[in-house]
Order: structure tokens, then C-alpha cells, then sequence
């Protein structure tokens, strides 16, 4: 996958849930290599999104890699259960523990590549200690928990940081407001894992889009 970055990571948040293995179909049509799903619990982020049965279902569905974000108080009890049901990635909030690094360890125990995730108005700080313990460094361009917010032009300078501190063939992520305006910025500051929901989903033709956000991660245009 690394040889492969800049990678557009779709989000299932902004898919019609009517039509879901229709859109999977679109997206590995289109081009994707990942998928990236946001579980909610109504404490860490307020709202409610999709659980343990829609993983499973998705993982039915496709053959691609799946990104997990944990977007819980207490991701530690739910990893085994979400690994079980198909995540080949699991990302949790260094907001929700001050050393990430025994959980990291227990995900790639688990046999999924372990992330960190932090929201806009934390302090990079709090992440670059360990952005060398982890597979994949996330940062929210925006607060998490509601698709379609205005991406967050702070968190630029976030990631060219990590993008310093970080190894060589480390995900570089970013989710939240990524949009043909706004990709080819996140790129320039570091970023090469582009996190996308309704700027792709949200588009009568994905292919064309998907398309279009992979040219400008790249620089193509």
C-alpha cells in the first residue's frame, strides 16, 4: 500500500446504506485500495454512527483493506472484537490515553496495523512522541462526528510536524473537509492517506471524482 500513497481512503459515513454494496462496488471501480470506517459511541464524539455488525457486513462485501477509527472513550475492550469483525486497521485517540503505546502494541498483537488520531484543537505535542510507535498518524481536519464540515486550515502546520518527526513509509493521514479545494494542501503539508466522505460519495459520478482527488493529492493538477 505504501508504494502506492498518495491514497484516497473513502468513508462509508457519507454512503447510502440503502444501496451499500453498490457504492463498495463504485469505489473499487474507481480505484480504492482502502476503506475507512468511523465508529461512534455518543460519548467521545456526539453522535452515533455504525458498530460491530455493519464491519462485518462491509468485510463481506470487500476484499480491500479496512481502516477502523475508534472514535471512543474506551477503545482498549473493543479492539479483539473489531479486529475479529474485519478491521485491518485500528486507530485510537491519544485524547482518550496519555500513552498510547500499550494499545498499539495490543493491535498489532492483534495482527491490524495500529494508528493515532488527534482532533483539530490538540496540541501536535501530544502526538509526536509516538508517531514512531504507530502504522498510521491521523489528524481530524475538522471536529469529529458530523460529515461535511469546512476542512480546518490549522492543522496544516500539525502535520507538516508529524510529517518531520515521522519515519519514512509512515500513513500520513487526514480526515475531515478533504475536498478537490482543499486535498492539494494536506498533501503539501505531509499528508498521504486522504480520508474523503461526501467530497466523494456525495458525487453523481465517483469514478470521476475519486479521479480527480488522486490527480491533486499527487500534484498531477
Amino acid at each position: 500500500m505504501l508504494q502506492s500513497v498518495p491514497l484516497i481512503n473513502p468513508s462509508l459515513l457519507a454512503a447510502d446504506f440503502a444501496d451499500l454494496r453498490q457504492n463498495i462496488r463504485q469505489l473499487e471501480e474507481a480505484g480504492a485500495q482502502i476503506i475507512h470506517l468511523d465508529i461512534m459511541d455518543g460519548h467521545f464524539v456526539p453522535n452515533l454512527s455504525f458498530g460491530v455488525p455493519v464491519v462485518e457486513a462491509v468485510r463481506r462485501i470487500t476484499n480491500l483493506p479496512l481502516d477502523v477509527h475508534l472514535m471512543l472513550d474506551n477503545p482498549e475492550p473493543f479492539l479483539p472484537v473489531f479486529r475479529k469483525a474485519g478491521a485491518d486497521f485500528l486507530s485510537i485517540h491519544i485524547e482518550v490515553i496519555a500513552d498510547p503505546r500499550p494499545i498499539l502494541k495490543t493491535i498489532r498483537k492483534l495482527g491490524a496495523a495500529a494508528g493515532i488520531v488527534s482532533n483539530p484543537p490538540t496540541p501536535v505535542e501530544f502526538v509526536l512522541p509516538f508517531v514512531n510507535d504507530a502504522d498510521l498518524i491521523l489528524t481530524m481536519g475538522v471536529m469529529p462526528g458530523f460529515g461535511g464540515q469546512p476542512f480546518n486550515p490549522a492543522v496544516l502546520d500539525k502535520i507538516r510536524r508529524i510529517r518531520h518527526t515521522a519515519d519514512a513509509g509512515k500513513l500520513i493521514s487526514v480526515d475531515g473537509g478533504i475536498s478537490e479545494e482543499t486535498i492539494a494542501f494536506a498533501a503539501q503539508a505531509g499528508a498521504n492517506l486522504f480520508v474523503t466522505g461526501t467530497a466523494l460519495l456525495g458525487k453523481p459520478d465517483i469514478k470521476a471524482q475519486f479521479e480527480l482527488l488522486r490527480r491533486k493529492a499527487s500534484g498531477q493538477i
